[in-house]
């Protein structure tokens, strides 16, 4: 299985329970990679618009893109 695969399949797992992680959660699924590699299939997920990152302002998370809270609350306290 490739590493995109791995992500998919992990976030596909844990969506009934939350749609943001943190950059470690994905660290934890390769313990043989550094945290550049992993960073590297991130942000090839996010590049395909498969995933995308979300902000809180002092902590970035990534999740499938168009999943959670985040969508709709986009532009809501304008």
């Amino acid at each position: 299985m490739d590493d995109k695969q791995i992500i998919l399949d992990f976030l596909d797992s844990k969506s009934k329970m939350k749609s943001k992680f943190y950059f470690k959660d994905f660290c934890d699924l390769f313990p043989d990679k550094g945290p550049r590699e992993v960073k590297k299939v991130l942000t090839a997920l996010v590049k395909e618009e498969v995933l995308e990152f979300w902000s809180s302002g002092s902590t970035t998370m990534y999740g499938r893109k168009g999943a959670g809270k985040q969508s709709a609350a986009e532009g809501e306290n304008e």
